[in-house]
């Protein structure tokens, strides 16, 4: 008989098409009164529209999210906030906005109410990561947590196709190292392998017709389905690498981890075969690490960090990092098999198992 701890986070979730129509409610449930909207420059005009749904319950717009939360744009943030009086944030976006809205509630505590417009997954987490000095920090915290969630498949219309394809496997990846977690259990488990199955079978619809609300919204269900298990079970290699990669040689989140998931999958093959099975059967494929692999390949995903900026010349100081702090791993960590991992990822080979 397996022995496991499941532990419950709480959290209000709103999903389906139009649900946005529901915010303003959604904020008054929270108590509040002012809300900081958070976005991304590119999402300007996002952020504006939901600014004008809120009405006077609108503080104002803070539009400078980045990747990877630089320390000094989350304090600019946090120092906004106290400004307008503001006592919640609406992080409208993705992994970026979501993790400065993080960042504002670590030190604040302002209630956060996110509207995901990718399928990052991080809405669904206690995690934070913050970066200061070119390395990227993270921890747990409840108080990051946001309150409410509002999925609505409507707002990732917008979303170009290569964008949903990476920020889906990045989803996927969440998944994938929750069902070989230290501290799994089988409700995450259940969830990781139909939240792969969804975004698995959505993808290849998403880029078949752009337009396709069925498919947006099973990829949206299926990365709500990815984030919870990033929110309640560890993470392995996988994100560790990526964090490296992203936190301190500035790589592109979502397309790190859709071309690291195989490598990381194959190294970890052997340690973790049921866990491997299953994603292979949530995927239709005979490995893993290849399926994953396929999946990106066949919907256009970038395959190699040498052409998302990672330079060759960085990649043993990129393992040195990797090595250091480390999650647990099925594996024991290995640094001539995470060289040659790094190695693999930067030409973008397809894995042998």
């Amino acid at each position: 008989m397996r022995s496991f701890v499941y532990h419950g986070q709480p959290r209000r979730v709103v999903f389906g098409a139009g649900a946005i129509s529901q915010l303003g409610r959604e904020i008054e449930a929270l108590g509040a009164r002012r809300a900081l909207v958070l976005c991304t420059p590119g999402q300007r005009a996002s952020a504006e529209q939901i600014a004008q749904l809120l009405g006077a319950r609108a503080a104002g717009i803070f539009d400078r999210a980045v990747m990877h939360v630089p320390i000094e744009t989350a304090r600019e943030a946090r120092e906004l906030a106290r400004r307008l009086d503001a006592d919640c944030a609406v992080a409208v976006g993705g992994g970026s906005t979501t993790g400065l809205g993080k960042a504002i509630a670590l030190d604040s505590g302002l209630p956060i109410l996110a509207i995901p417009t990718t399928y990052a997954g991080s809405e669904m987490t206690p995690i934070y990561g913050i970066t200061e000095g070119g390395l990227k920090k993270t921890g747990r915290d409840a108080k990051v947590l946001p309150r409410t969630v509002i999925y609505d498949p409507e707002l990732t219309r917008t979303l170009p196709v290569d964008l949903s394809v990476t920020s889906g496997i990045n989803a996927i990846a969440h998944a994938a190292e929750g069902l070989y977690a230290v501290d799994g259990n089988p409700v995450m488990e259940l969830m990781a392998e139909e939240g792969i199955r969804a975004l698995g079978h959505a993808l290849p619809a998403l880029r078949a017709q752009a337009q396709d609300m069925e498919a947006r919204g099973e990829a949206l269900y299926g990365a709500w389905l990815c984030g919870v298990v990033l929110g309640n079970v560890g993470m392995a290699l996988h994100h560790k690498l990526c964090h490296t990669l992203g936190g301190s040689f500035n790589l592109p989140h979502a397309q790190t981890h859709t071309i690291v998931l195989p490598h990381a999958l194959a190294y970890n093959a052997a340690a973790a075969p049921q866990a491997m099975r299953r994603i292979a059967l949530a995927l239709q494929g005979r490995s893993a690490a290849q399926a994953v692999f396929d999946l990106a390949r066949d919907n256009g995903a970038p395959l190699a960090l040498r052409d998302i900026g990672m330079q060759g010349a960085d990649l043993d100081r990129a393992c040195d990092l990797a090595l250091q702090n480390q999650y647990p791993n099925p594996r024991p960590l290995e640094r001539a098999a995470i060289r040659q991992l790094l190695q693999d990822a930067f030409e973008g080979k397809r894995p042998s198992g």
